[in-house]
């Protein structure tokens, strides 16, 4: 385990434990001073809330993550990324072809005024694997309806399809990206890219194999990808490792197009354990008036595959340092606010 000895991995909860009890996040007590009111703490969501995804409607963010506490995909929001409120379940029913229980890394995109789309992992019931599936609504915040009589992308060949995300690139082309589960059989796990059709509902082209793992960092997997332009360039951001060990971590490479070819960092992992946090990783993206926040899921430390509190929401801000990402965390101290 990267965080070190047994003991050490003792002493690194201890610590993590006493940085909860202090109050983080949406759950902190109301500041006494105009200068404490502009901070926050890490975690912003102390509850079991892996994967998570944030997307901004006029004033509002709404994150969406894996399916917890009885919900098939958990809908939150906040007005500052920091504070978050449980708005309950943005797809309370699943298609026919589908399976309850393993609704995973859901995202969504805003296609239209009034029109937005969610891409899920679900368990479909003819493969057997895990299969993306896709939803529609007229709210942010659903309900959300799939109403299609199969998968949008199964690849059971392949272990199944997971982790999709949606990407809307300068020229207003979309398109999905996806991990195709090879761990679960034992082959290579690939990120795949591919263009959608303008309502979102169909894939069109030829899938295209961006990445795989390659990395010793990475394990036997990459996973968790989704796509962000910034000055023009194109990044392209996967964790990789086991999820519940403390190996787990985020990475980065530069891609030419959404079909490629991507280069890794050799920086890489640009978030990893430290001593507040473990696993970090299955990021997404944001930027608020300027900045840049990666929003990630991190066990605390000795805690790694438990599920309570499981994986908890952190945020951490992006500085772009010579054109790289740089993740200013896990950071458990204060911060200034988004």
């Amino acid at each position: 385990m990267t965080v070190g000895t047994t003991r050490r991995r003792g002493a690194a909860a201890v610590l993590a434990a006493a940085l909860l009890a202090a109050g983080c996040g949406g759950g902190e007590e109301p500041s006494s001073t105009g200068d404490d009111a502009r901070m926050f703490t890490n975690p912003v969501v102390r509850t079991d809330a892996p994967d998570p995804q944030a997307i901004r409607v006029g004033d509002t963010w709404y994150l969406f993550h894996t399916n917890a506490g009885g919900r098939n995909v958990p809908v939150l929001t906040s007005p500052d990324l920091v504070d978050w409120t449980p708005a309950g379940d943005a797809l309370p029913e699943l298609p026919g072809w589908a399976d309850a229980g393993k609704t995973w890394a859901p995202e969504a995109i805003e296609l239209a005024p009034g029109r937005f789309a969610l891409y899920y992992t679900v368990a479909g019931r003819e493969s057997g694997r895990q299969c993306v599936g896709r939803a529609v609504a007229g709210a942010p915040q659903g309900p959300y309806r799939d109403d299609s009589t199969g998968p949008l992308i199964c690849q059971a060949e392949l272990g199944g399809a997971i982790d999709a995300s949606p990407f809307r690139d300068a020229d207003g082309s979309l398109w999905l990206l996806w991990k195709n589960d090879g761990n679960a059989i034992g082959v290579d796990t690939w990120i795949w890219s591919q263009r959608l059709s303008d309502d979102g509902l169909r894939l069109v082209g030829e899938p295209t194999k961006l990445l795989k793992q390659t990395e010793p960092w990475e394990g036997t997997l990459i996973e968790g990808p989704f796509l962000h332009r910034h000055d023009g360039r194109l990044f392209l951001f996967f964790a990789a490792n086991a999820y519940d060990r403390a190996e787990y971590a985020e990475g980065y490479a530069i891609c030419e197009s959404p079909t490629g070819p991507c280069v890794k960092a050799p920086e890489n992992p640009i978030l990893k354990t430290n001593e507040v946090a473990s696993g970090p990783g299955h990021a997404s993206m944001v930027v608020e008036d300027g900045r840049t926040w990666l929003l990630y899921h991190a066990w605390p430390p000795g805690q790694e595959g438990t599920v309570d509190p499981g994986r908890q929401i952190w945020l951490d801000e992006v500085v772009w340092t010579d054109g790289k990402p740089v993740v200013k965390g896990p950071t458990a101290g204060p911060q200034q606010r988004p």
